[in-house]
C-alpha cells in the first residue's frame, strides 16, 4: 500500500472513531497520527515534503471537525427546569416557552494565527511538529551547546519543578530532536508556548507562544535564512516588509542576528511599544552551530543550516496593531470578541 493510500485509510478510519468518542479532543491525540509522523523517517528526501504537507493538513481537517462540533454544543438549544413545579404527575403543569440560548463564542485569536503561520510553512515545504511544555536541562541547555556552569544559561531565568524538569523558555528544545529524526536536507518548523519569568509590560508576557525552524542542508547560507524569513512575512502580512539585521549572540547559532520590523505603530518615530527606537525586534536566528550539528547526529563539515525563533504573539500584534501583548492572556472579553 502506497503511502497516500495509508494516509486516505488512516483519514477514514479517525473519522469513523470520532464520531463514537465523548472527548471529540481525544482524535487528536491518536497513535495513528503519531505513526505517520514516525513513518517519514523512512521516505525519500524529496518525498518527505508533500507526505508532510497531507499529514499536516489531516490534523488541520480533524481539529475543524471537532470544533464544528463544539459549535453545535454551544448553540444547542436548552430548555431549562421549573425547580418549583410539582412533583405530583396528575396535577397539570403549565409549560412556559422559555428557551436559554448559548452565545456562541469565538476563536482565539493566536489559535487562528497559528494555523495561518502552519499553513504558510507547509507551502514553503516545511513539517509542522507541536512543541513540549515541559523538558529536560539537555534538551533546554545541553543539546544547544549550553555547557554546565556556561553564563549564558543565566539569561534564562526559567520556571523548574522539583524534580529538575523545566518548563522551556524557547522551542528550541526540540531542535535536536529534530536533527536526529531527519536526515538532511531537513526543514522544519515547531510552535507552542514557553515560559519565562518576565517583568510583565506592553511587550513581554511570562507565557508567551514560539516559533521555531530548522534547516539544514549542503551548502547553506545566511543569504537562504534572510531571504526564508522575508518570503514567509510578506506572506503572512501581504505586502513587501521592510527590515534589518544586527548581529547578536545566541550559543546555538555561530553567526547570530537579530531580525527586526519597522515599527507599525508609530511609522519609525518612536512610542512606548518599540521602546523609542522605531523598530520591534520580531526574530532570533542564525547559522546553526557546528557543535549543535554534531550533537544532533550531523556531520559540520558536509552540512550546515539555519535556525530561528519568533514570538508568535508579537507577530499577531503587529498584523492587528494590537498594543499590548497581556491581553492575549487576560481572559477579557471585549477583547477577544474583536476577532468573531
Amino acid at each position: 500500500m502506497s503511502m497516500k493510500d495509508t494516509i486516505t485509510v488512516i483519514t477514514q478510519t479517525l473519522k469513523a472513531r470520532l464520531e463514537q468518542l465523548e472527548n471529540k479532543r481525544d482524535i487528536l491525540k491518536a497513535p495513528e497520527l503519531k505513526q505517520l509522523y514516525n513513518a517519514m523517517k523512512q521516505l525519500e528526501p524529496d518525498e518527505r515534503p508533500a507526505y508532510g504537507k497531507a499529514i499536516n493538513e489531516l490534523r488541520v481537517e480533524l481539529e475543524q471537525l471537532v470544533v464544528n462540533h463544539e459549535d453545535q454544543l454551544s448553540t444547542a438549544l436548552i430548555e431549562p427546569i421549573d425547580v418549583t413545579a410539582p412533583f405530583d404527575c396528575n396535577v397539570p403543569v403549565e409549560k412556559r416557552p422559555r428557551l436559554l440560548t448559548v452565545e456562541h463564542g469565538s476563536r482565539h485569536p493566536l489559535t487562528t494565527e497559528r494555523e495561518i503561520v502552519a499553513s504558510i510553512f507547509n507551502r514553503m515545504g516545511y513539517i509542522v511538529h507541536d512543541s513540549r511544555e515541559l523538558d529536560d536541562d539537555y534538551h533546554m541547555f545541553g543539546a544547544l551547546n549550553f555547557p554546565e556552569g556556561h553564563p549564558a544559561r543565566d539569561d534564562y531565568d526559567t520556571f523548574m519543578t522539583d524534580e529538575g524538569l523545566i518548563a522551556p523558555a524557547h522551542t528550541s528544545t526540540m531542535q535536536n530532536r529534530i536533527l536526529r529524526w531527519y536526515k538532511p536536507p531537513i526543514s522544519a518548523v515547531v510552535i507552542g508556548r514557553c515560559f519565562r519569568n518576565e517583568d510583565l509590560d506592553p511587550r513581554h508576557e511570562h507565557t508567551l507562544n514560539q516559533v521555531e525552524g530548522v534547516y539544514v542542508d549542503k551548502k547553506v547560507n545566511a543569504g537562504h535564512l534572510l531571504a526564508t524569513l522575508q518570503s514567509f512575512l510578506e506572506a503572512y502580512y501581504k505586502t513587501e516588509i521592510e527590515f534589518r539585521t544586527q548581529p547578536a549572540y545566541f550559543p546555538f547559532t555561530e553567526p547570530s542576528f537579530e531580525f527586526a520590523l519597522s515599527c507599525p505603530f508609530c511609522h519609525k518615530k518612536g512610542c512606548v511599544i518599540c521602546g523609542q527606537e522605531g523598530w520591534i525586534e520580531l526574530i532570533g536566528c542564525g547559522m546553526i552551530h557546528p557543535n549543535v550539528l554534531q550533537e544532533g547526529g550531523i556531520d559540520p563539515r558536509e552540512y550546515t543550516g539555519f535556525a530561528w525563533g519568533f514570538g508568535l504573539d508579537r507577530l499577531v500584534m503587529m498584523k492587528h496593531a494590537i498594543e499590548d501583548v497581556r491581553y492575549f492572556q487576560s481572559g477579557k472579553l471585549a477583547f477577544l470578541k474583536q476577532f468573531k
